[in-house]
């Protein structure tokens, strides 16, 4: 490991704008230090400033930047306003990291490509403008949205696939004033030579903010396929929510992750699905929606199939309730090729 200098910041002032890294629960951070792909020569250690708090707010809540995986997921308010935040962390890593992980730092984990982790390996992530390692090679877990020939690369996060689901807005603090994004949009997707850093020089997430879901409390779910059920990042994943008046729906919420270097969010499923019967039909058409224009990246034509069906399901699963109050689906619904 590369030497560094090491700072603890007791303000949020001293920790924006600090020449260095930071670190928060370092689960990502200093695995990546550990295997040569990132050397800091100073980490700036945020994991004393009381942002550990999570508040109402409007309906929805406040989440400090330093609460842990594992609180945020037992939280009676997440699991009450928002289950698939609570499905998507706890479908995550495991329980030991989950207790150290913090939120801003689950935002701003790092791409799980195989190239990216191999400082010998040229890539645009780590060097703009030194080429893509990955196209050509093993791209089974790689994009099918929104990539470029410059990164094929995926944002490895469950958390923030139903963060943008259900509109939560990031918050930072810089060194020139504070700025909110929405979490849809907050990672830049490829440009010609690389992609762009979610925070510029000195920038610190202080909180994130997830509205009130309304209708959409208790009818929401996060699923994931992966290629073992412990600890394994997605091949691909959904996080859905609908909202049902009189056998039509209201108002949906649909993103895709595993898909795209940000999570998906799938705008035009969901506006196709207002107004529609709580149906399979007018499910699968969204989900179908929802990968229009996709494209493999390389041989991973098999994840365009498997986003749309996993759309599919986690629609047709909101629609049913969250699990306390879900009844038995019939089989009938997966099987066969009538709904993708």
């Amino acid at each position: 490991m590369t030497p560094f200098d090491y700072t603890r910041a007791d303000t949020l002032e001293a920790a924006v704008g600090a020449d260095g890294a930071i670190l928060a629960g370092g689960t990502n951070l200093l695995d990546l230090m550990k295997i040569g792909v990132a050397t800091p020569s100073r980490l700036v250690d945020i994991s004393r400033l009381p942002m550990r708090e999570i508040d109402d707010h409007d309906g929805g809540l406040r989440i400090g930047a330093m609460v842990s995986n594992a609180d945020l997921a037992r939280d009676p308010r997440i699991l009450a306003r928002f289950p698939a935040v609570a499905e998507a962390l706890l479908s995550g890593a495991s329980p030991q990291l989950r207790n150290a992980a913090s939120t801003g730092g689950n935002v701003m984990q790092a791409t799980r490509c195989s190239y990216f982790q191999d400082p010998l390996s040229p890539c645009n992530r780590r060097e703009p403008g030194s080429g893509c390692s990955a196209i050509g090679g093993v791209t089974r877990n790689h994009a099918i949205l929104g990539w470029s020939d410059a990164c094929i690369a995926t944002h490895p996060s469950d958390l923030c696939v139903a963060l943008a689901a259900f509109d939560a807005v990031v918050h930072v603090a810089g060194p020139t004033g504070t700025r909110s994004v929405p979490m849809a949009v907050f990672h830049p997707l490829p440009d010609a030579v690389g992609v762009p850093p979610a925070l510029s020089a000195g920038e610190v997430i202080t909180h994130v903010t997830l509205p009130d879901p309304g209708g959409m409390a208790r009818h929401a779910r996060y699923l994931k396929l992966r290629e073992r059920t412990s600890y394994a990042f997605a091949i691909v994943s959904a996080a859905a929510g609908v909202h049902v008046e009189d056998g039509r729906i209201v108002a949906a919420r649909l993103a895709l992750g595993g898909v795209a270097a940000r999570p998906w969010r799938a705008h035009a499923a969901e506006a196709a699905l207002i107004g529609q019967p709580a149906s399979g039909d007018a499910f699968a058409h969204a989900a179908a929606l929802a990968v229009q224009g996709a494209a493999p990246s390389g041989d991973n034509a098999a994840k365009i199939v498997l986003a749309q069906r996993i759309a599919l399901r986690a629609l047709m699963l909101a629609a049913a309730g969250t699990p306390d109050r879900m009844p038995a689906l019939p089989a009938s619904v997966f099987e066969g090729d009538d709904h993708g």
